[in-house]
């Protein structure tokens, strides 16, 4: 029978296992962590857009009542004739667009999603300092697939839920909740270093923030 690399080494730390004299204790990890921070709504709004426009993501702020407005011009200027939707999305959102919306489910194959000029989604916490939005698969967010395989998507951000730090933000997430997090748009770089974008999600990003609430 042949040996793997795989097998060398799993036999190799099995072994050490078995030689060790008494177990080792776990070892304790620290939970410091700095917590609590917060900061007015300018500057989580300033902040916010500071780190999404480096990472390359369009920001588009607006008030509540513009929700509609934004991003249908959002999807007419990228050209978007048709959009995917999460089942729980509000329908008030889309009034102004006048192309096709799909609402998205399960019976629907992930691979048919390319089909779809963008989608749009809300989303659950952001995080001001990193530039982080978290979607948790709510029925406003949808599925994962449905924010990963559409080359654009338009994401609405209230500022009440942007939190200035990672902690902050995370202590916000229902931890059972399948967690997406968006760092502006799929991007990763090729062997010269050259960066190239939509190879693992969108292209573009454009995050509609609310800001009155």
């Amino acid at each position: 029978m042949r040996t793997t690399a795989r097998d060398t080494v799993l036999g190799r730390i099995r072994d050490a296992l078995a030689l060790a004299p008494v177990p080792v204790p776990a070892a304790e990890i620290p939970r410091a962590y700095r917590t609590g921070r917060t900061l007015p709504d300018g500057e989580r709004l300033a902040l916010l857009t500071d780190r999404l426009l480096d990472y390359k993501a369009e920001v588009h702020p607006c008030t509540a009542d513009r929700t509609a407005e934004v991003i249908a011009a959002v999807l007419e200027e990228r050209g978007a004739r048709s959009v995917g939707v999460p089942p729980g999305l509000d329908e008030e959102w889309l009034t102004a667009y006048t192309g096709r919306v799909q609402r998205d489910s399960a019976d629907i194959p992930p691979p048919s999603l390319g089909d779809l000029d963008g989608v749009v989604t809300a989303s659950a916490v952001t995080c001001a300092e990193t530039g982080t939005i978290f979607l948790d698969g709510s029925p406003d967010q949808g599925r994962r697939a449905l924010s990963l395989v559409p080359d654009l998507h338009v994401c609405v951000v209230d500022l009440s839920s942007v939190e200035p730090g990672v902690p902050e933000a995370v202590a916000r997430l229902v931890p059972e909740r399948p967690t997406t997090l968006i760092s502006g748009p799929s991007a990763t770089s090729d062997i010269e270093l050259e960066r190239v974008e939509g190879v693992h999600g969108p292209r573009t990003l454009a995050v509609v923030i609310r800001t009155d609430v």
